[in-house]
């Protein structure tokens, strides 16, 4: 007889058992289902190998893997921290803008006694006084008027009006489309470079006018309008006073004049009825002309009854200034105190516990609040002011009531406490910048953390690369030895079968299956 070839190409004595068709189909399936385990992962050492390898892969990197993880969010805790600190230094600058400017914070409040003649407004440079105001007359804006034709759309004539407003004119063609009084209003309006001239056209019982108004008053305002079509229907529009050789045809119903006014008997005027410069700081708005104390004669001018002007400290405006930069500063201390804090209940410490960036700026913050001049207004620091820090909280109170006595008592020493180049808000205003402009502190601070979290990312891209390289490796090496485990478990159950014939004879399909390969020769 020969030999029996097994699957694991050993050579394998020969059986007594006769060959039957049976058996060597039952030979080919062994053959065939050892060859399926072999080829299945982890099906030939029954582990569940794809489990095995990756915690091998995650143990083999979870030393790394930490540490990139507890590098990557402490980084990300600081970038956050650093970006709740900006939002409030920036809250806080926008607020010192009301403070350190002592013009601004001098706040001041003019009041008219006469409303009907005047009102006013107190601004930067105002100082506090009273005065007498005297309205004589408003500034106005010329009116000129054409003599009536029968209608708005009774053609008048074509050619060119040039209208002027001071040094600035404008050209404008009347042709058959627009040469009625309607149309050359309308054509005056929509001209492009209108000089300040509006048009209208009033219907009458004797006829239709055409009315020019300019928009600007003052004497300076005057319209003057002439017209090329060789002195036919047009001329009746011309108005050109200055000029001797030429008819003027509009008729002046309103002159171009200035507001003339008095301030404590000086005369003034003003070309708008919104009157500025002539004190320092106000703005005055005239509205009609004051009572007349005594009509004029024909030798004497009009004498008119005076109103009160007063402009007085308006302690208003820098107290909400001051209550918002207060609660801007507690709102940053605030955010310094939580973000370098350290919870002994939790253990835990906030983001930015011992910064060196942040402790230095506390102590900067710190040295400026505490700021005593020696000025002789009696306004020498905060405290004075009624702004005090609390011992227990760090944040600052303010008193309404020691707050407004200083403001009233001395807006002055107020002013150079927190305005001007050594005032406190100033200070603190600087400091601020130095940290939150382009290119400054926290610009660095936050380049660096963005450096250290690409840093972070680099390392984890190379870690991941590793570690897929490792499981491959690992494959590898447990599926070679999931295929060794099957080819030895087809040899431990064909060697089972041959020294064991009764396990063979019991059941002829159970021990055709137990052979993966192979025939009988006799």
């Amino acid at each position: 007889m020969s030999s029996i070839i097994g699957t694991t190409g050993s050579t394998v004595p020969p059986t007594t058992t006769p060959a039957t068709t049976s058996g060597s189909t039952s030979t080919a399936s062994s053959a065939s289902s050892a060859n399926s385990l072999i080829t299945s992962t982890g099906i030939g050492s029954g582990l569940n190998i794809s489990a095995i390898v990756s915690s091998l892969t995650s143990a083999f990197g979870a030393g790394q893997q930490n540490e990139l993880n507890t590098t990557s969010t402490a980084l990300d805790s600081q970038v956050s921290a650093f970006g709740t600190l900006t939002s409030s230094l920036d809250a806080l600058q926008t607020a010192l803008a009301g403070v350190d400017d002592p013009t601004t914070l001098a706040g001041f409040d003019a009041t008219v006694g006469d409303t009907s003649v005047a009102s006013a407004t107190a601004g930067s440079g105002a100082v506090a006084g009273t005065y007498s105001l005297a309205v004589q007359n408003l500034a106005t804006a010329q009116t000129l008027t054409s003599n009536p034709v029968v209608g708005a759309n009774t053609p008048v004539g074509t050619g060119t009006l040039n209208i002027s407003v001071g040094s600035t004119s404008a050209s404008i063609t009347i042709d058959s489309s627009n040469d009625t009084l309607q149309g050359i209003a309308s054509a005056i309006n929509s001209a492009p470079g209108n000089p300040g001239v509006s048009a209208s056209v009033i219907t009458a019982s004797d006829g239709s006018r055409l009315v020019l108004s300019g928009t600007a008053t003052g004497a300076a305002n005057g319209i003057t309008v002439t017209e090329t079509d060789g002195g036919n229907g047009l001329s009746s529009l011309v108005y050109d006073p200055a000029n001797t050789g030429v008819t003027s045809a509009l008729t002046q119903t309103q002159a171009p004049q200035d507001a003339n006014f008095t301030i404590n008997g000086f005369a003034a005027t003003s070309a708008s009825n919104v009157a500025t410069g002539v004190l320092s700081g106000v703005t005055l708005d005239l509205l009609q002309a004051s009572p007349v104390a005594t009509p004029a004669t024909q030798t004497t001018a009009a004498t008119f009854t005076p109103t009160t002007l007063t402009i007085s400290p308006d302690t208003t405006t820098a107290t909400t200034a001051i209550n918002s930069f207060v609660t801007a500063l507690n709102n940053t201390l605030s955010s310094l105190q939580t973000l370098t804090a350290f919870n002994a209940t939790t253990q835990v410490a906030g983001a930015l516990q011992g910064n060196a960036t942040v402790e230095a700026l506390q102590n900067q913050l710190s040295n400026i609040l505490d700021t005593v001049t020696s000025s002789n207004t009696g306004i020498n620091s905060l405290s004075d002011l009624g702004i005090t820090a609390d011992a227990n909280t760090g944040l600052y109170d303010t008193s309404a009531s020691t707050m407004s006595n200083a403001l009233s008592s001395s807006l002055s020493g107020v002013e150079a406490l927190l305005g001007g180049p050594n005032g406190i808000a100033t200070q603190i205003n600087s400091l601020v910048t130095q940290y939150t402009q382009a290119g400054g502190i926290l610009a660095n601070v936050n380049s660096g953390l963005q450096t250290g979290l690409s840093n972070v990312a680099t390392q984890q891209a190379a870690l991941n690369a590793e570690l897929a390289t490792y499981s491959a490796t690992l494959t590898t090496q447990y599926n070679a030895m999931d295929t060794a485990v099957a080819a030895l478990k087809e040899t431990q159950t064909f060697i089972t079968a041959e020294f064991d014939p009764s396990s063979t004879s019991s059941s002829s399909s159970a021990s055709t299956s137990s052979l993966s390969a192979g025939t009988t020769n006799t």
